[in-house]
């Protein structure tokens, strides 16, 4: 502890020391502004450079070694509480590798100062942007007057999204011990922007709403990240890929510029961070061999051994068609056999699956092959499934029972189509019908932006449009649900690894909307 506040002491008076930075070019920060990596404000007197596309998250408590913001420095040598503020996060934030529960710590460790003679607030009360009020023994102030208003999950300090709607100001020096665990958890579940309590699948591990990123242990030309890098905006990182090592045993071998012993800590810092942190089996190249019973028996002890020493929250299945999946085929029914037999070890395993449309919806089309060779596990695993996010690029158009013309990649419809059924269910081509899935277990599959995959890529106004119309069958385009489905998961894509690369160009606007579903 002593340690702690020596390092603390030294950084803010570095800080203190550090040249003015010249604020005259820098325009104010503005809540309501849109930023991307790379556009620089001045904020309380003090200067901050975003670190990729950002809006509506304050920089006195959004900043640090992996936050969304970069503190630069005081603007022309001032030095404010917010300065301090911006010092104790950076700190904080590079003291660990999580930086959901640095930004958390920070904020309820450099907040005090507040006067506390601001109202008590009152739920459903009309608020104004600036307006001051105390809440669970803390001070806030409004920065969006229609979210401040609402209540519920924007009450300041204890809804979920509070820093949506809220910025801490203050300690009121009143809250027991309690109430500040419980501001400082929920800081830290709304710097992850999860929704509320969970509610999917077999683990219960998900939010209400999600984000799920695939981040890939290769360098594909978007680069390889340390997994502490990943922005807090991601609720779920798919580590891939596992590798086959015969005879059914399956091993993870990671990227020789990563540190294993760093890597496994970071998983355990994203953990805690309340994140969730799975390894896939498959991708584009990806095997496991699942033709004998020896087989699923390596298979169970290999897997349960990867998942012990990396700390993993369970696992992906992204086998496509290098693996052998379809009808008829082993790999099929013992991956059912295998899985359910881990569900046994660990009954809370996390468990996703993201196979490319032609082996899901394309069951409809025909029904053998490939085609809707996904469907048979799909039902056998459904208690045992948390999500499905069925790939919806590099296979083209989408053929439905809703119109007589498949409907084109990246498109509304497309995406809408593609929810409604797994949710309502759809005929199949050998006569048979596949039963839906509950809307909490699905979620839409799409490319991070135009270089990560070769086709398929949906522009983040679509993907939003898609959202809010499965969730509130609102902007929809040609195809509404017959009812909304509040309780639709979110989007997966391809890839963090990429996101990362362009500047957050998915993550941003998409993660934004996620997290603010009804």
């Amino acid at each position: 502890m002593k340690m702690l506040w020596l390092a603390l002491a030294l950084l803010s008076i570095a800080a203190a020391n550090a040249s003015a930075v010249d604020c005259s070019s820098r325009p104010s920060w503005d809540n309501a502004g849109i930023y991307v990596g790379g556009d620089s404000v001045k904020h309380l007197g003090n200067a901050y450079t975003a670190n990729w596309w950002t809006q509506a998250e304050d920089p006195v408590t959004h900043s640090g070694t992996w936050d969304v913001w970069h503190y630069d420095g005081a603007c022309d040598g001032g030095t404010s509480s917010s300065s301090s503020s911006s010092s104790s996060s950076s700190s904080s934030s590079s003291s660990s590798s999580s930086s959901s529960s640095s930004s958390s710590s920070s904020s309820s460790s450099s907040s005090g100062g507040g006067s506390c003679s601001s109202p008590q607030y009152v739920a459903g009360t009309s608020y104004a942007a600036g307006d001051l009020v105390q809440n669970v023994g803390l001070e806030f102030r409004c920065e969006i007057a229609g979210w401040c208003s609402q209540g519920g999950a924007y009450e300041p300090g204890v809804g979920w999204a509070w820093q949506d709607a809220w910025t801490q100001v203050g300690d009121c020096g009143a809250g027991s011990s309690s109430s500040s665990s419980s501001s400082s958890s929920s800081s830290s579940s709304s710097s992850s922007s999860s929704g509320g309590s969970s509610s999917g699948g077999n683990s219960g591990l998900l939010p209400k709403h999600a984000l799920v990123g695939y981040w890939h242990n290769f360098d594909n030309g978007s680069g390889i990240h340390r997994i502490s890098e990943v922005s807090d905006v991601w609720d779920v990182i798919v580590v891939a890929f596992a590798d086959d090592a015969g005879n059914g045993s399956v091993a993870f071998n990671l990227d020789p510029s990563l540190d294993k012993q760093q890597f496994i800590a970071d998983i355990a810092a994203k953990r805690a961070a309340g994140k969730i942190v799975v390894v896939s089996f498959g991708g584009q190249n990806g095997t496991v061999t699942l033709d004998t019973d020896e087989n699923v028996a390596n298979f169970v002890s290999s897997t349960a051994a990867m998942l012990d020493e990396y700390g993993f929250d369970g696992i992906d299945i992204d086998l496509e068609s290098g693996a052998g999946v379809m009808h008829g085929a082993p790999v099929v029914t013992n991956l059912v056999k295998a899985v359910k037999q881990l569900k046994v070890q660990y009954p809370n395993m996390y468990l996703s699956m993201a196979p490319e449309h032609p082996y899901v919806q394309g069951g409809y089309v025909a029904y053998s092959g490939i085609w809707g060779a996904y469907l048979p596990m799909i039902d056998q695993l459904r208690s045992e499934l948390d999500l499905l996010h069925v790939q919806l690029y590099n296979n083209g158009g989408l053929s439905t029972p809703y119109q007589s013309q498949a409907y084109s990649a990246g498109s509304v419809d497309m995406m809408v189509a593609s929810a409604m059924m797994l949710i309502e269910g759809f005929p199949l081509a050998d006569g048979s019908y596949f039963n839906g899935l509950a809307p909490e277990q699905v979620a839409l599959g799409l490319p991070s932006g135009p270089n990560s995959a070769s086709s398929g890529f949906a522009a983040t106004a679509d993907i939003n449009r898609a959202l809010d119309c499965l969730t509130a069958q609102t902007n929809c385009a040609t195809l509404t649900p017959s009812q909304a489905y509040p309780g639709f998961k979110g989007v997966m894509t391809w890839s963090i690894n990429w996101d990362m690369h362009d500047g957050g160009i998915f993550s941003g606007p998409v993660g934004s909307h996620v997290h603010n579903l009804p």
